[in-house]
């Protein structure tokens, strides 16, 4: 597969604060990746250093085979698309869409042509000849990505640009962005902090956390086997269910459970010690669904979320929590018993230590 952006041992420092650290990552010609993390991750900051908008302290960038890690933003063959829109007040959306192509002396010809073919891709002309105070939230994000459409280049970078809308408009306009991708087939690097928006719209995610990437790989891959406790409390809504415990001869211990792990599938083979068991609350079975898995337990319901397609219950099991989700129209209220169950093939178990996947 061909690479269209390498990242070879880089660095990024602010004074004596290392914002990035030796970070590598491949980007296949064609691919959407997300970069997902938490505020601070350095997500925005690596974005940046590929866009040429932060000089690295150390490593290279290659872009297209040809290493841009000191070439000017305008020379990179990147479109990027911010947070907030910057469009022009004073111009109507031809005038902001063509404004970048007219300093970059393009004939009149072929700036018609492009702001033509990114209206229509981004179904946005019968708004060209408005102006962006006339235009609502989404309209204007359309305009900002048809702003670096237009710049007619292989590899477009977005930081974050749903963060400024409401709900409906940020799943409208995520659905846009994956059409895009398809219809286009450019590389897409896209920066978030909501999984939901990693999960649906990546090929591949890396997970950041203190300028490194601790993941990178499929949206299946990292929800079924994440590589370490971080990634697996990050991941899923709400978070995975973790239980402080032990290991002892193929069998997790914690407080009164014995869950035998027989069906576990282990990095590297079974082992003894302190450790984490984690499982999602939808691989958690309950009612007579629990009667036929490995490992049975009863539990108390203790708060209930209706949410129509599905319901969450937090249970109580000898004073730990442990979330549920149950189909949406079971009828359950806070007191009731259930019970719960669940087989090892589902779990996790992560080294108490090195917090890594066992």
């Amino acid at each position: 597969m061909e690479h269209s952006i390498e990242i070879k041992n880089l660095d990024l420092s602010f004074g004596a604060v290392k914002v990035l650290k030796d970070l590598n990552l491949d980007v296949v010609d064609g691919e959407f990746l997300v970069l997902l993390g938490s505020s601070g991750c350095g997500k925005s900051t690596l974005l940046n250093c590929i866009a040429g908008l932060l000089d690295a302290t150390d490593g290279q960038i290659w872009i297209g085979g040809n290493n841009v890690t000191w070439e000017e933003p305008s020379k990179r063959g990147i479109g990027m698309v911010f947070q907030s829109y910057a469009l022009y007040p004073q111009m109507t959306v031809r005038g902001n869409l063509s404004f970048g192509l007219k300093n970059a002396g393009v004939s009149k010809a072929e700036i018609a042509q492009r702001v033509d073919r990114a209206a229509q891709v981004l179904q946005i002309e019968p708004l060209l000849d408005r102006k962006p105070s006339a235009l609502s939230g989404g309209q204007r994000q359309r305009v900002a990505i048809g702003r670096a459409l237009v710049r007619d280049v292989d590899v477009f970078l977005f930081d974050e640009p749903l963060s400024n809308l409401d709900a409906k408009l940020r799943a409208d306009l995520r659905v846009e962005i994956k059409q895009l991708h398809q219809t286009l087939g450019n590389t897409m690097i896209y920066v978030t902090h909501d999984q939901i928006e990693a999960m649906t719209l990546a090929d591949r995610i890396a997970i950041m956390k203190s300028g490194m990437v601790l993941q990178l790989d499929t949206p299946n891959e990292i929800y079924n086997r994440p590589a370490n406790l971080y990634v697996a409390q990050f991941i899923g809504s709400p978070t995975m269910n973790f239980l402080d415990g032990e290991l002892r001869g193929g069998v997790f211990h914690s407080a009164e459970l014995e869950i035998p792990l027989e069906g576990y599938t282990w990095e590297g083979g079974p082992r003894d010690g302190a450790a984490m068991l984690g499982i999602r609350p939808e691989h958690v079975a309950y009612s007579e669904i629990a009667e036929g898995k490995p490992f049975r337990f009863d539990s108390t319901v203790e708060l209930v979320e209706p949410l129509g397609s599905d319901t969450l219950v937090r249970c109580d099991v000898g004073g730990r929590h442990i979330w549920v989700r149950l189909d949406g129209q079971v009828e359950i209220a806070p007191g009731d018993p259930l019970p719960l169950g669940l087989s090892p093939e589902r779990c996790h178990l992560f080294d108490k230590t090195t917090e890594a996947r066992l």
